[in-house]
């Protein structure tokens, strides 16, 4: 699945998706057939990190 390229869109993407339709970023990186390393690098240049804990980037 083709994932937003623009790091503030793929932000609120996998946020809604963590959301609404998976219990963790394990889960939905599988689920999607995406990198779990590329999502985070990406939203690590705009200051965000995975929380497992609330299963969001925060």
């Amino acid at each position: 699945m083709q994932i937003p390229g623009d790091p503030n869109m793929l932000l609120s993407f996998v946020n809604l998706k963590l959301r609404d339709f998976y219990s963790s970023l394990d889960v939905m990186c599988d689920d999607m057939d995406v990198s779990k390393t590329e999502i985070e690098e990406k939203l690590k240049t705009i200051g965000y990190t995975y929380n497992s804990g609330r299963n969001q980037f925060v």
